[in-house]
């Protein structure tokens, strides 16, 4: 979906595919047919954005087969779909019945995410529609905390210096600039924006950025508002942008809501938990984790990195961070001039929502993505933007 800025520009909004479990370009392919051009169907438009997560082995098939690229982009555009961003942070194996800590490997001290990123950045600039020059791509934000030490940073600038030299050579060669942007996520060593201006100003290179998950930034607590600001500052830019909403315990210490919480407490995702205390945050690498006796302080609003459809938040005495999405949507293109051009809805939990909350059917999974992406659309037209046909 596009959508015209007051000040001329156009900004893209997509869906993240990653939703749809697939390691191969036949799986890939299936997801076209079977959820995202029934998906653009359901809204009753002619074009439909998607941003595209491939797995290693369906971005190599892509990479080193060129009439597999140049097939995929003709499937794109026979089912109106158009792929202007992909998401690069799953590696492999995010359709597996237990990701957990897994999804952070491997990390930009690994060669393999350099490799794996190159590729998807060549893909990137194979499918954008002929229209467009400009494609995004979100990776993780450097590493998992714990995995980290003074020489695996430097490894990692590195490679993300060989990336931006990698990324300035494909645009003189297709004419395409593509962009990666780090994505903030609670338990990382970038686990916020903040932590993101130190290890990007030290790369300093316009390809390389940050993106904004809003449910990440609600997790961690952040003021949007303040930390748009900061980024834009310090000069770092805002690749892209993924509208999301996590999970909002306004008074944990209550039994019902423990009991609440505990339903979204499964095995496939990890679901760190966070809190805002006097002495700074706090939190659990996962909710079960929180829950366990008084392993994170109650006294405080709870949050949840869990994925929550953005246009039906839990039942009380639950809610979602919805607000927070808004904030950030209305200092990301609200202003004069848009922050960033992409936008990605990203609810990738729908099938580790608490059962009864689960879609039944492949139909019920089209008409939940489906009322994401029009509740988004309206609120980017409220901030002023006109969508385009």
């Amino acid at each position: 979906m596009r959508f015209r800025h007051p000040d001329g520009s156009t900004v893209h909004l997509a869906y993240c595919t990653n939703v749809h479990p697939a390691e191969t370009l036949d799986g890939v392919r299936a997801q076209l047919r079977d959820h995202c051009e029934p998906v653009r169907r359901r809204l009753g438009r002619d074009r439909l954005g998607i941003g595209l997560w491939l797995a290693k082995d369906a971005a190599h098939t892509l990479v080193s087969d060129p009439s597999a690229l140049r097939g995929l982009r003709t499937e794109l555009d026979r089912r109106g779909l158009e792929v202007v961003t992909l998401n690069g942070f799953p590696y492999e194996g995010f359709g597996a019945e237990e990701v957990k800590y897994r999804v952070y490997k491997p990390d930009w001290a690994d060669p393999e995410r350099l490799d794996h990123t190159t590729s998807l950045a060549r893909v990137l600039a194979g499918l954008l529609p002929d229209d467009v020059t400009h494609g995004s791509i979100s990776t993780l934000p450097l590493a998992w905390r714990t995995a980290y030490d003074d020489d695996r940073a430097e490894t990692a600038r590195t490679a993300l210096l060989t990336l931006a030299e990698r990324l300035d050579a494909l645009e003189e060669l297709t004419g395409r600039d593509i962009r990666v942007g780090l994505e903030p996520e609670p338990g990382c060593t970038v686990e916020t924006t903040a932590d993101a201006i130190a290890p990007l100003t030290a790369v300093r290179h316009d390809r390389i950025g940050i993106c904004v998950d809003t449910c990440h930034l609600a997790t961690s607590f952040e003021d949007p508002h303040a930390a748009l600001d900061a980024l834009t500052e310090a000069r770092i830019p805002v690749v892209k942008s993924q509208l999301s909403a996590a999970l909002h315990a306004e008074h944990p210490h209550l039994p019902d809501v423990r009991e609440a919480l505990a339903a979204f407490d499964e095995p496939r995702f990890l679901h760190q938990t966070r809190t805002a205390t006097a002495a700074g945050l706090r939190g659990t690498d996962d909710l079960g984790e929180a829950l366990k006796g008084d392993a994170l302080p109650d006294a405080s609003p709870w949050r949840a990195h869990f994925h929550v459809p953005l246009h039906a938040a839990p039942a009380a005495p639950l809610t979602s961070t919805l607000p927070v999405l808004k904030a950030a949507l209305t200092r990301l293109v609200g202003g004069p001039q848009p922050l960033t051009r992409h936008l990605e809805v990203e609810t990738y939990t729908w099938q580790a929502l608490p059962l009864e909350l689960r879609p039944r059917s492949r139909s019920q999974l089209v008409d939940g993505i489906a009322a994401e992406l029009t509740l988004a659309r309206d609120l980017l037209t409220d901030l002023g933007l006109k969508e385009l046909p």
